[in-house]
């Protein structure tokens, strides 16, 4: 799986899934724009993909500023020429929001959960389509969840955000199927990612996370990262309009113990 000559712009990436993506992207060939709101930690990300011999130019974006999204489209078009490949990855939960039943979820969490997590990724598509639809080539990979194939207790923005993550890549693949752009999601279970490891900071909570997974452990941001480059990847050229869950097999069970 290479991609040399090719050139990917992943939000988020200055940790968790979209730092393992940016890197594994650029470890394979690709030259890659590394986005993230934090431009600090996005510039820490570029510096070791650089200092590892790949190429790497880093952006502060914030995904729900239509502005910032079209910089860094125009960033990876100023600097390689070209655009290949788009992660819409960032994700952020409103600071200092515990979960809620929907009969206590505020106005202002619904609307961020949806400017972050639907509207960002339709942005940042529609930013990204305009260079794709030039080249007549692309790939888009959005980070879906199983919490939008399945529902949670107290979390229902994300789980409708999630949900709305999957049907809209179905959408764009069947719109631009016909010119050359294959669009598809991944969708994570329980990741050692910095959100997660803060929710799971009780062991007691650890332990039930990995005892409801059939492998018994959390997820890598590497293991979800290597499907998101597979999605990318011309061995996934037939592929488009597809949620692929990478979970360990959580969603594969009941829960009933009996």
């Amino acid at each position: 799986m290479r991609f040399d000559g090719k050139v990917g712009l992943v939000t988020g990436a200055a940790s968790g899934i979209g730092r393992a993506t940016a890197i594994g992207f650029a470890q394979r060939g690709g030259s890659v724009i590394v986005a993230d709101y934090s431009g600090t930690r996005a510039r820490s990300v570029a510096e070791e993909i650089a200092a590892a011999g790949g190429k790497a130019e880093a952006v502060k974006a914030d995904v729900t500023v239509e502005a910032d999204f079209r910089a860094a489209v125009d960033l990876a078009c100023s600097k390689f020429g070209r655009l290949d490949f788009l992660h819409n990855n960032a994700y952020s939960y409103p600071k200092g929001i515990a979960g809620s039943a929907i009969g206590d979820t505020a106005d202002e969490t619904w609307q961020h959960h949806l400017n972050v997590g639907i509207t960002a990724v339709m942005r940042g598509t529609r930013a990204a389509l305009a260079v794709m639809l030039k080249q007549k080539s692309g790939t888009i990979v959005n980070t879906a969840s199983i919490s939008g194939v399945l529902a949670d207790y107290r979390n229902a923005p994300y789980n409708a955000v999630k949900a709305a993550v999957i049907n809209f890549t179905r959408v764009v693949a069947l719109e631009y199927a016909g010119d050359g752009i294959r669009c598809n999601c991944v969708c994570p279970g329980v990741t050692e990612t910095p959100p997660i490891q803060v929710m799971l900071g009780r062991p007691d909570a650890r332990k039930a996370a990995q005892e409801s997974i059939p492998m018994r452990r959390l997820g890598r941001p590497e293991e979800i990262a290597n499907v998101v480059l597979f999605l990318a990847s011309e061995l996934s050229s037939f592929v488009t309009g597809a949620a692929i869950v990478a979970d360990g097999g959580q969603t594969l069970h009941t829960r009933n113990f009996f």
